[in-house]
């Protein structure tokens, strides 16, 4: 079993690579990489994909599970409808929660990321946003990659400070390759 966990950043994303013939079927049959890739490319694509959302995935085979969270239910059919469409893909478990509609959620959101990405110790991310926010009911969740553990302390805490928020989850992983 492999997972993949979208950072957000489309330049990462490689397309479809070798096929496979079945050995009863005569027709090329992709492989469980090549399913992965394409995954990724296709979600980091979605055009109404955002930092705010978190969209990740797991292929077993030619069946793939969508997980995560996104602001927008049209986001939700997209990843789906996006995923079905991959040659090689026979089914789709569409798990994706979609958030509540909540106005002080959205204000929240807005205020970790200026408080976030306005942060002099974190401006360099701004040009390729790998740090997406979460909110649900006021809790936050910071997921995705940073460089080091100064930028995952910084970024946590920067979170903590925003008025409103309950309870900051930091999930963000150290990728000195960013």
């Amino acid at each position: 079993m492999k997972q993949g966990v979208i950072a957000g950043i489309a330049s990462l994303c490689i397309l479809a690579g070798p096929a496979v013939f079945g050995a009863d079927s005569g027709k090329p049959q992709r492989n469980e990489s090549s399913i992965q890739r394409e995954v990724r490319h296709e979600v980091a694509t979605l055009s109404r994909y955002t930092i705010f959302d978190n969209i990740a995935y797991r292929v077993d085979g030619t069946r793939v599970t969508l997980m995560g969270q996104v602001t927008q239910p049209v986001l939700k059919d997209d990843a789906g409808s996006a995923v079905k469409g991959i040659d090689g893909v026979t089914a789709v478990d569409n798990q994706i929660e979609v958030l509540p509609l909540s106005p002080m959620d959205w204000q929240i959101r807005r205020a970790v990321f200026r408080a976030i990405y306005d942060n002099e110790e974190l401006y360099r991310y701004q040009l390729a946003p790998s740090i997406h926010i979460i909110v649900k009911n006021g809790d936050v969740t910071l997921l995705g990659a940073v460089m080091n553990e100064m930028d995952r302390n910084i970024a946590g805490i920067q979170a903590n400070q925003v008025s409103g928020v309950f309870h900051v989850t930091n999930n963000l992983q150290i990728d000195s390759n960013l």
